[in-house]
């Protein structure tokens, strides 16, 4: 199964992410800590991380706990 979610500071690969809380696209290589949204001083960011519209999103032995999204 695919997931949806990756929250900020995830380890994702390469692929295109929108803001779980305001929309705000991002695209990226792969990198080792998913940032937090660039607008989150802008708007109320609740959430806290990316949904996963494409690329493999949160890697299998991420070390950060699971969302359970």
């Amino acid at each position: 199964m695919q997931k949806v979610y990756a929250p900020n500071g995830s380890d994702v690969s390469a692929g295109t992410y929108e803001c779980a809380d305001c929309g705000y696209e991002y695209s990226n290589q792969s990198k080792k800590s998913l940032p937090p949204c660039p607008q989150h001083l802008d708007s109320l960011h609740v959430e806290n991380g990316w949904k996963i519209l494409s690329g493999q999103g949160d890697a299998t032995d991420d070390p950060y706990p699971k969302s359970g999204k």
